[in-house]
């Protein structure tokens, strides 16, 4: 696997270009970066599931959640900070999440690309990763209201994978996206909870389905 193991460089070397790394390096703090990851339109997927690299992103200009989170890593790393992600999974009826991480003091944070409004940003005021993970768990849910956050990873710094995997491919990140799911995750609820969730309320679920970006007709 390229770049596996390969260790981790300080000094941001992600591959990409003069004008590519411009536009990344105005994004100096993370709110920087939240605002111009929220200003790209929505990857609705329209031909097929993608996973588009950071160059692609940028080139394109739609990202849904993964790959706003390799976007906003990659700002963080060009800016001095460790490019972290952290992967959400769920029920298998709902889609995992993936969030790019980052520190204040001893706090954490996260930059969050998402079409709606409960999986979005988080201020670095979360003591630990579960903490912060379970910030996402009340509004995380399925299209029938239905609560399917289960579990999250440890932090991953994206510097231990080839940049060729997740800056600068022409190609789908498949590679970078199986690594990352198929990290060990570490469970939020038990099964017991889990059977007693309640569902979200018919307002809740009204407000869950306004999108940002609504899917084009």
């Amino acid at each position: 696997m390229a770049g596996s193991n390969r260790p981790p460089s300080r000094a941001a070397r992600p591959g990409l270009s003069a004008r590519e790394r411009a536009i990344l390096a105005r994004l100096a703090t993370p709110e920087r970066i939240q605002a111009f990851v929220d200003a790209i339109p929505a990857n609705h997927e329209a031909g097929g599931e993608t996973v588009l690299s950071v160059r692609e992103v940028l080139r394109q200009r739609r990202a849904h959640c993964i790959e706003g989170a390799f976007v906003a890593a990659c700002a963080l790393w060009i800016n001095g900070r460790p490019p972290l992600v952290m992967h959400l999974d769920c029920d298998p009826a709902d889609w995992p999440h993936v969030i790019a991480l980052f520190r204040r003091g001893r706090a954490w944070g996260a930059i969050s690309k998402s079409n709606h409004i409960g999986l979005r940003h988080r201020d670095p005021v979360y003591r630990s990763l579960r903490e912060l993970a379970m910030s996402y768990f009340h509004e995380y849910c399925d299209s029938r209201g239905r609560r399917t956050l289960v579990s999250h990873t440890a932090a991953f710094d994206l510097r231990k994978m080839d940049p060729a995997l997740w800056v600068t491919s022409g190609a789908p990140c498949w590679e970078a996206h199986d690594r990352l799911a198929s990290r060990r995750h570490y469970p939020l609820v038990t099964a017991r909870q889990r059977a007693e969730l309640s569902s979200l309320d018919p307002f809740e679920r009204k407000v869950a389905r306004i999108a940002q970006f609504p899917r084009r007709p």
